[in-house]
Order: structure tokens, then sequence, then C-alpha cells
């Protein structure tokens, strides 16, 4: 009985998969404009930060959804299948669970960020224009 749900879901996945990732894209809102010197110290910010996610996850669409608001330039890892970025998000993350916000901090250490809320409430602290 657990296989059949399990293979249940997964087809329900391999179905959906394809729409939730257009929807994303097709819904994308429109990325706010800053003065050019304000978006190169943005994008130098941003350079200390990756984002783990699955493509078609609704948590990480929603992150993504805010990242391309904030017109924030972000490096993406897809974490879905065994890889690098899976290995990397277990061993030094602690867990593989998505969205993750890999997070340098100016003294080296980093920091790991699991929560699409509290990922999307850390960026909207540190680069929402006031």
């Amino acid at each position: 009985m657990r296989i059949l749900i399990r293979y249940f879901f997964r087809g329900v996945r391999l179905v959906l998969t394809p729409f939730m990732i257009a929807g994303s894209r097709l819904m994308m809102p429109k990325g706010i404009e800053r003065d050019p010197e304000d978006q190169r110290a943005v994008d130098a910010q941003t350079r200390r930060l990756a984002l783990y996610h699955y493509p078609a996850c609704p948590f990480c669409i929603k992150v993504r959804r805010v990242m391309h608001r904030l017109s924030l330039d972000i490096e993406l890892h897809n974490a879905q299948g065994p890889g690098e970025h899976r290995e990397t998000l277990r061993r030094e993350g602690g867990r593989v669970m998505v969205p993750c916000l890999r997070i340098e901090q100016e003294d080296g250490s980093v920091r790991w960020l699991y929560e699409s809320d509290d990922i999307i409430e850390y960026l909207l602290d540190h680069f929402e224009p006031e």
C-alpha cells in the first residue's frame, strides 16, 4: 500500500511540475528599479548569498518571486536531484530542506537560513527600499 501511495504522489508531482514552473515564470512580478549605483551596491551584497531550492517547490517559488520583485541577483542552486548542491546542503547546512538561503557573513562564517517566511523577512529587512 505504501508503494502505491508513493507512486501516486510521484505521478502527481510529475504532472504538476511543468505547470508550476510555467505559472511561476508567467506570474513573476516586475522588479523594482534602483539608481545604477544603488543597484551595484545591492549586487555586491547579494554575491555573498545563495539560494538552495527545488524548481517546482511552492515555498521556493514564493522566495524567488520576492527576489525578483526586489531585483536581487542571488545565485540559485538546484538541490532537487542527487549531486553537488544537494550534498553541500546536507553536509554544511545540516539537512536537505528547501528553500535554504546560504548567507556568508563579513567575518567569513556561514549562516544557513531555512523556512521561506524567514528568508523573505531577511531579504525584505536587508534589501527593500525605504
